[in-house]
């Protein structure tokens, strides 16, 4: 079994075969009878002068042995009826920035490497959930019902590690792969599947008699440095899970924070909304003072029972990063929003986030009384924030959430 005790904890997120489950997602949209997803298809040029590469294919093309980055006219060769769709860099764009804005609802923390796959520091937000497989199934899930397209996600301590799992098995698939893991689900593969280690490298591994990520593990550093210089001490590193890369988001900043939550069963009335309003706001507002942030709007979803949803937001007059102000606006939102049917899902999302250290502009009311946003209330809740990092989430909880449970 993996140790999920694991601090950092890094989630990696794939979008399973990107440009042609966003094409098949988009064509669908505008009233396509059919999924690219289903049958023998490719993104990668235009199917009347076949000129152009694979430059990704659906499963039933890969029973063809239909490559990536093969000519188009080969792959013809292979499955005359392919049907082959040109790429729309609209359309993945837009489908990566709903993506990227989602994930970032999760943690803070988020580095985008490609178009289609992003890194998640989840270390700080895991205290919500049951476990770190818990809370990228969830991510996965969210994510196919949201988009309708699938992600695997792997997840580890290491960057390379996470990076590694999310490769495993797919579509649609959540892969750990810790430290202990690595002897039994990485070093049997070739050494080919290693990240980092293109066509040349491999040449030149194999004629060292190295073919599995484990013979690559267990070889001389100094060998591999002497036939592929810095590229074999890294590629051995790799081998051994040996990555101290952080997760930086430097070039991904944070669009906004939130949480949701689907309800165990349907609720039908304010009195219940309540509870579970203040409890995804105690978790924003952790999550805000944790990234030193402020949030200037607050924006409440709900779904229903039929699975349709809707959202409104709030302008706020003073920016805030505190529990009671986040749940004083979700409650106005949440009861101008409610249509009185029976929900099933309710979110909590703080977007134009500023620097904490950024100067806030006081209304007279912060001034004259201890509004949710006065200095009294911040430092409060920087107390709460200081025990439960020290002795965990549950260390200590608001007096209505107690009695709550004290009823049940």
């Amino acid at each position: 079994m993996p140790c999920f005790d694991q601090n950092p904890l890094y989630f990696h997120i794939d979008v399973n075969s990107a440009f042609l489950s966003w094409t098949a997602v988009d064509l669908l949209n505008h009233g396509a009878d059919y999924d690219l997803r289903m049958i023998p298809s490719i993104i990668g040029g235009d199917q009347s002068n076949r000129h152009g590469i694979v430059l990704a294919k659906s499963v039933p093309a890969k029973k063809y042995h239909i490559e990536t980055a093969e000519p188009i006219v080969d792959a013809l060769k292979k499955c005359p009826d392919l049907v082959i769709m040109p790429p729309s860099t609209n359309v993945y764009k837009e489908s990566s920035r709903k993506l990227m804005s989602l994930l970032s609802t999760y943690s803070p923390v988020l580095e985008q490497l490609s178009i289609d796959e992003c890194f998640l520091d989840f270390s700080m937000a895991i205290s919500d959930y049951e476990s770190p497989i818990a809370a990228a199934t969830i991510i996965k899930d969210t994510v196919y019902k949201e988009f309708g397209f699938t992600v695997n996600v792997g997840i580890s301590s290491k960057k390379i590690l996470a990076k590694m799992a999310s490769d495993f098995q797919k579509p649609n698939q959540v892969h750990t792969l810790f430290p202990d893991e690595i002897p039994r689900k990485m070093w049997p593969l070739p050494v080919s599947d290693l990240y980092m280690c293109g066509k040349s490298a491999c040449s030149v591994l194999r004629k060292l008699g190295i073919l599995t990520i484990g013979d690559l593990a267990k070889s001389d550093p100094s060998i591999l440095s002497a036939h592929l210089k810095s590229h074999g001490q890294m590629l051995w590193e790799f081998a051994n899970g040996i990555d101290d890369r952080k997760i930086s988001s430097e070039h991904a900043p944070a669009k906004g924070i939130g949480t949701s939550t689907t309800l165990p069963s349907d609720i039908s009335s304010i009195e219940e909304a309540l509870p579970v309003l203040l409890k995804l706001s105690d978790k924003v507002s952790e999550r805000l003072r944790h990234s030193d942030k402020l949030a200037n709007m607050i924006n409440v979803e709900i779904k229903y029972a039929d699975f349709t949803s809707n959202s409104r937001q709030m302008q706020l007059d003073t920016p805030t990063n505190t529990a009671s102000a986040i749940y004083q606006f979700s409650c106005i939102l949440y009861k101008q929003l409610w249509n009185g049917n029976p929900v099933r899902l309710i979110g909590i999302r703080s977007s134009k986030l500023q620097d904490y250290s950024e100067p806030v502009q006081l209304t007279l009311a912060d001034i004259l009384v201890d509004t949710p946003t006065s200095d009294k209330q911040r430092q409060l809740e920087a107390a709460i924030d200081s025990i439960r990092t020290k002795y965990g989430s549950d260390s200590i909880k608001r007096a209505s959430m107690v009695h709550k449970a004290d009823k049940k």
